[in-house]
Protein backbone atom coordinates (compact mmCIF):
# COMPACT_ATOMS: atom_id res chain seq x y z
CA UNK A 1 0.00 0.00 0.00
CA UNK A 2 3.16 2.51 0.37
CA UNK A 3 6.47 2.95 -1.21
CA UNK A 4 8.86 2.25 1.79
CA UNK A 5 12.55 3.46 1.09
CA UNK A 6 15.37 1.74 2.62
CA UNK A 7 17.94 4.37 3.17
CA UNK A 8 21.93 3.54 3.91
CA UNK A 9 24.40 5.93 4.49
CA UNK A 10 27.70 5.39 6.01
CA UNK A 11 27.26 2.72 8.37
CA UNK A 12 24.02 4.15 9.20
CA UNK A 13 20.54 2.31 7.72
CA UNK A 14 17.02 3.91 7.93
CA UNK A 15 13.86 2.91 6.96
CA UNK A 16 11.25 5.91 5.77
CA UNK A 17 8.11 4.32 5.92
CA UNK A 18 6.83 1.23 7.34
CA UNK A 19 3.83 0.45 5.30
CA UNK A 20 1.20 -2.41 6.66
CA UNK A 21 2.27 -5.75 8.99
CA UNK A 22 2.03 -7.52 5.53
CA UNK A 23 4.37 -6.01 4.32
CA UNK A 24 6.95 -6.10 7.07
CA UNK A 25 8.85 -9.96 5.41
CA UNK A 26 9.72 -7.66 2.59
CA UNK A 27 11.33 -5.13 4.05
CA UNK A 28 12.83 -7.62 6.24
CA UNK A 29 14.22 -9.86 2.78
CA UNK A 30 15.66 -6.82 1.81
CA UNK A 31 18.23 -5.75 4.56
CA UNK A 32 19.06 -9.60 3.63
CA UNK A 33 19.40 -9.65 -0.33
CA UNK A 34 21.41 -6.21 0.64
CA UNK A 35 23.56 -7.86 3.01
CA UNK A 36 23.07 -5.66 5.62
CA UNK A 37 22.44 -7.10 9.56
CA UNK A 38 19.15 -6.28 11.17
CA UNK A 39 21.37 -4.39 13.87
CA UNK A 40 22.32 -1.41 11.46
CA UNK A 41 19.19 0.03 10.93
CA UNK A 42 19.05 3.10 13.33
CA UNK A 43 15.62 4.77 12.40
CA UNK A 44 12.30 3.81 11.20
CA UNK A 45 10.33 7.24 10.29
CA UNK A 46 6.99 6.80 9.28
CA UNK A 47 6.07 10.59 8.14
CA UNK A 48 2.84 10.16 9.65
CA UNK A 49 0.50 7.69 11.32
CA UNK A 50 -2.18 6.66 8.98
CA UNK A 51 -2.14 3.14 8.69
CA UNK A 52 -0.82 2.80 5.09
CA UNK A 53 2.04 4.15 5.96
CA UNK A 54 2.76 3.24 9.94
CA UNK A 55 0.87 -0.08 10.35
CA UNK A 56 3.41 -2.03 10.16
CA UNK A 57 5.95 -0.08 12.71
CA UNK A 58 5.33 -2.36 15.80
CA UNK A 59 6.05 -5.32 13.46
CA UNK A 60 9.29 -3.70 12.16
CA UNK A 61 10.76 -2.28 15.25
CA UNK A 62 10.19 -5.80 16.96
CA UNK A 63 12.45 -7.51 14.65
CA UNK A 64 15.01 -4.59 14.66
CA UNK A 65 16.93 -4.38 18.02
CA UNK A 66 18.58 -1.12 17.73
CA UNK A 67 16.38 1.00 16.02
CA UNK A 68 14.83 3.69 17.25
CA UNK A 69 11.12 4.93 16.08
CA UNK A 70 10.93 8.79 14.91
CA UNK A 71 7.77 10.11 14.74
CA UNK A 72 5.63 13.63 14.91
CA UNK A 73 4.92 14.06 18.31
CA UNK A 74 1.32 14.44 18.05
CA UNK A 75 1.43 10.91 16.48
CA UNK A 76 3.60 9.47 18.93
CA UNK A 77 1.21 8.41 21.37
CA UNK A 78 -0.73 6.28 18.84
CA UNK A 79 2.13 4.50 17.86
CA UNK A 80 2.59 3.60 21.63
CA UNK A 81 -0.61 2.12 22.05
CA UNK A 82 -2.72 1.86 18.41
CA UNK A 83 -5.84 1.20 20.16
CA UNK A 84 -7.25 4.38 18.58
CA UNK A 85 -5.40 3.86 14.92
CA UNK A 86 -7.23 0.61 15.15
CA UNK A 87 -10.72 2.19 16.30
CA UNK A 88 -10.55 4.61 14.06
CA UNK A 89 -9.63 2.80 10.73
CA UNK A 90 -12.24 -0.47 12.01
CA UNK A 91 -14.71 3.06 11.70
CA UNK A 92 -14.08 3.04 8.47
CA UNK A 93 -13.42 -0.03 7.38
CA UNK A 94 -14.84 -2.88 9.37
CA UNK A 95 -12.73 -4.79 11.43
CA UNK A 96 -12.52 -8.14 8.85
CA UNK A 97 -10.85 -5.19 5.78
CA UNK A 98 -8.52 -3.42 8.54
CA UNK A 99 -7.66 -7.10 9.29
CA UNK A 100 -7.20 -8.14 5.96
CA UNK A 101 -5.50 -4.56 4.77
CA UNK A 102 -3.44 -3.71 8.07
CA UNK A 103 -2.88 -7.40 9.32
CA UNK A 104 -1.65 -7.17 13.15
CA UNK A 105 -0.74 -3.90 14.61
CA UNK A 106 1.45 -3.87 17.13
CA UNK A 107 2.86 -1.29 19.94
CA UNK A 108 6.31 -0.08 20.82
CA UNK A 109 7.83 0.90 23.61
CA UNK A 110 7.74 4.49 24.58
CA UNK A 111 11.62 4.23 25.45
CA UNK A 112 12.52 3.31 21.68
CA UNK A 113 10.56 6.38 20.09
CA UNK A 114 11.53 10.19 19.88
CA UNK A 115 9.87 12.92 18.49
CA UNK A 116 12.15 15.33 16.66
CA UNK A 117 10.76 19.34 16.99
CA UNK A 118 10.12 21.42 13.89
CA UNK A 119 13.89 22.55 11.65
CA UNK A 120 16.02 19.47 14.11
CA UNK A 121 18.22 17.64 12.46
CA UNK A 122 19.12 13.74 13.37
CA UNK A 123 22.61 12.57 12.62
CA UNK A 124 22.63 9.61 9.96
CA UNK A 125 26.15 8.49 8.77
CA UNK A 126 28.45 11.23 8.37
CA UNK A 127 25.55 13.58 7.66
CA UNK A 128 21.76 14.03 9.33
CA UNK A 129 18.45 13.92 8.13
CA UNK A 130 16.09 17.15 9.02
CA UNK A 131 12.43 17.21 10.05
CA UNK A 132 10.04 19.77 8.86
CA UNK A 133 6.64 19.59 10.21
CA UNK A 134 4.21 19.94 7.05
CA UNK A 135 0.51 20.05 7.12
CA UNK A 136 -2.19 20.34 5.11
CA UNK A 137 -2.96 16.72 4.84
CA UNK A 138 -2.39 15.44 8.56
CA UNK A 139 -1.05 17.46 11.79
CA UNK A 140 0.91 14.69 12.63
CA UNK A 141 2.93 15.00 9.57
CA UNK A 142 6.45 15.48 9.03
CA UNK A 143 8.58 15.08 5.78
CA UNK A 144 12.12 14.67 5.98
CA UNK A 145 15.02 16.45 4.12
CA UNK A 146 18.30 14.50 2.94
CA UNK A 147 20.81 17.18 1.91
CA UNK A 148 22.49 14.08 -0.06
CA UNK A 149 20.35 13.90 -2.41
CA UNK A 150 18.36 17.31 -2.31
CA UNK A 151 15.25 15.58 -2.02
CA UNK A 152 12.41 15.26 0.59
CA UNK A 153 10.46 12.45 1.17
CA UNK A 154 7.01 13.48 1.48
CA UNK A 155 4.48 11.09 2.81
CA UNK A 156 1.27 12.45 1.62
CA UNK A 157 2.12 16.24 1.30
CA UNK A 158 3.18 16.45 -1.95
CA UNK A 159 0.42 14.09 -3.33
CA UNK A 160 -0.48 11.23 -4.64
CA UNK A 161 1.05 10.11 -8.51
CA UNK A 162 0.84 6.70 -10.00
CA UNK A 163 3.23 5.66 -12.42
CA UNK A 164 0.65 4.25 -14.82
CA UNK A 165 -0.02 7.49 -15.31
CA UNK A 166 3.18 8.61 -16.75
CA UNK A 167 3.72 9.54 -20.57
CA UNK A 168 6.34 6.48 -21.78
CA UNK A 169 8.07 8.95 -23.77
CA UNK A 170 9.06 10.31 -20.37
CA UNK A 171 7.49 13.78 -19.72
CA UNK A 172 8.70 16.94 -18.00
CA UNK A 173 6.20 16.25 -15.37
CA UNK A 174 3.78 13.61 -14.21
CA UNK A 175 -0.10 13.58 -12.67
CA UNK A 176 -0.20 14.15 -8.60
CA UNK A 177 -3.43 14.11 -7.02
CA UNK A 178 -4.39 15.76 -3.83
CA UNK A 179 -5.01 13.26 -0.55
CA UNK A 180 -6.86 14.92 1.61
CA UNK A 181 -7.92 11.58 3.58
CA UNK A 182 -9.45 12.37 6.67
CA UNK A 183 -9.67 13.93 9.02
CA UNK A 184 -7.26 16.83 9.22
CA UNK A 185 -7.31 18.44 5.45
CA UNK A 186 -6.65 22.08 5.49
CA UNK A 187 -6.09 23.47 2.38
CA UNK A 188 -4.04 27.00 3.46
CA UNK A 189 -2.06 24.80 5.63
CA UNK A 190 -0.61 22.77 2.92
CA UNK A 191 -0.49 25.91 0.28
CA UNK A 192 2.17 26.58 3.49
CA UNK A 193 3.46 23.09 3.01
CA UNK A 194 4.42 23.61 -0.61
CA UNK A 195 6.18 26.96 -0.16
CA UNK A 196 8.47 25.53 2.56
CA UNK A 197 9.32 22.38 0.45
CA UNK A 198 10.52 25.21 -2.29
CA UNK A 199 12.05 26.88 -0.27
CA UNK A 200 15.05 24.29 0.28
CA UNK A 201 15.00 23.74 -3.63
CA UNK A 202 14.48 20.30 -3.85
CA UNK A 203 15.81 18.19 -7.05
CA UNK A 204 13.39 15.53 -5.93
CA UNK A 205 10.23 14.56 -4.03
CA UNK A 206 9.77 10.92 -2.69
CA UNK A 207 6.45 10.10 -2.49
CA UNK A 208 4.87 7.37 -0.45
CA UNK A 209 2.25 7.08 -3.24
CA UNK A 210 3.79 6.30 -5.87
CA UNK A 211 8.07 6.70 -6.03
CA UNK A 212 10.41 9.35 -6.68
CA UNK A 213 9.14 12.55 -8.89
CA UNK A 214 11.67 15.47 -10.28
CA UNK A 215 10.63 18.34 -11.83
CA UNK A 216 9.67 19.95 -8.42
CA UNK A 217 8.64 23.52 -9.04
CA UNK A 218 6.39 22.67 -11.90
CA UNK A 219 4.37 19.76 -10.06
CA UNK A 220 4.23 22.17 -7.30
CA UNK A 221 2.10 24.50 -9.24
CA UNK A 222 0.10 21.49 -10.26
CA UNK A 223 -0.69 20.57 -6.85
CA UNK A 224 -1.57 24.06 -5.78
CA UNK A 225 -3.63 24.23 -8.74
CA UNK A 226 -5.64 20.28 -7.76
CA UNK A 227 -5.88 22.32 -4.21
CA UNK A 228 -7.74 24.90 -5.18
CA UNK A 229 -10.16 22.91 -7.54
CA UNK A 230 -10.84 20.20 -4.72
CA UNK A 231 -11.52 23.32 -2.35
CA UNK A 232 -14.06 25.15 -5.44
CA UNK A 233 -15.80 21.78 -5.68
CA UNK A 234 -16.14 21.06 -2.21
CA UNK A 235 -17.46 24.27 -1.69
CA UNK A 236 -19.74 24.14 -4.36
CA UNK A 237 -21.40 20.77 -2.65
CA UNK A 238 -20.95 21.76 0.38
CA UNK A 239 -25.24 21.63 1.22
CA UNK A 240 -25.57 19.32 -1.52
CA UNK A 241 -28.24 16.53 -1.61
CA UNK A 242 -26.19 13.06 -1.40
CA UNK A 243 -23.14 15.34 -1.04
CA UNK A 244 -20.25 12.44 -0.30
CA UNK A 245 -21.74 10.65 -3.74
CA UNK A 246 -21.63 14.25 -5.59
CA UNK A 247 -18.43 14.85 -4.21
CA UNK A 248 -17.06 11.47 -5.51
CA UNK A 249 -18.16 11.85 -8.73
CA UNK A 250 -16.70 15.58 -8.78
CA UNK A 251 -13.53 14.26 -8.19
CA UNK A 252 -13.28 11.40 -10.45
CA UNK A 253 -14.40 13.84 -13.35
CA UNK A 254 -11.60 16.50 -12.08
CA UNK A 255 -8.91 13.51 -12.82
CA UNK A 256 -10.50 11.77 -16.16
CA UNK A 257 -10.36 15.65 -17.33
CA UNK A 258 -6.40 16.32 -16.31
CA UNK A 259 -5.85 12.29 -17.72
CA UNK A 260 -7.58 13.13 -20.81
CA UNK A 261 -5.40 16.51 -21.35
CA UNK A 262 -2.30 14.46 -20.55
CA UNK A 263 -3.82 11.92 -23.68
CA UNK A 264 -3.15 9.09 -21.18
CA UNK A 265 -3.53 5.83 -23.11
CA UNK A 266 -5.50 3.88 -19.94
CA UNK A 267 -8.88 3.14 -20.47
CA UNK A 268 -11.70 5.08 -17.94
CA UNK A 269 -12.79 2.11 -16.76
CA UNK A 270 -8.96 0.94 -15.48
CA UNK A 271 -8.64 4.49 -14.40
CA UNK A 272 -11.17 4.35 -12.59
CA UNK A 273 -10.52 1.36 -10.94
CA UNK A 274 -6.96 2.24 -9.78
CA UNK A 275 -8.53 5.27 -7.89
CA UNK A 276 -11.50 4.20 -6.42
CA UNK A 277 -10.47 4.09 -2.77
CA UNK A 278 -8.39 7.09 -2.85
CA UNK A 279 -11.55 8.84 -4.12
CA UNK A 280 -13.49 7.39 -1.57
CA UNK A 281 -10.97 8.96 0.87
CA UNK A 282 -10.86 11.91 -0.37
CA UNK A 283 -14.39 12.50 -0.50
CA UNK A 284 -14.44 10.94 3.17
CA UNK A 285 -12.24 13.91 4.34
CA UNK A 286 -13.35 16.44 2.00
CA UNK A 287 -16.60 16.01 3.47
CA UNK A 288 -14.96 16.20 7.43
CA UNK A 289 -13.23 19.50 6.42
CA UNK A 290 -16.43 21.02 5.06
CA UNK A 291 -18.51 20.04 8.34
CA UNK A 292 -15.72 21.78 10.54
CA UNK A 293 -16.57 24.84 13.13
CA UNK A 294 -15.87 27.57 11.68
Amino acid sequence: MACCYLVERDDDVAFIEAGTSPGVPALLALLEARGIARERVRYVIPTHVHLDHAGGVGALMAALPNATLVVHARGARHLIDPTKLIAGATAVYGAEAVQRMYGQILPVPEARVVSPTDGAALPFGAGELIFIDTPGHARHHFSIWDAVSQGFFTGDSFGLSYRDFDDPKGPADVWLMPTTTPVQFEPDAWQATIDRYLGFKPQRMYLTHYSVVEHVPVLAEKLRAGLARYVALGQSLAKAEGRHEKLKAAMFDDALAELRARRNPLPETAVRALLENDIELNAQGMGVWLDRPV
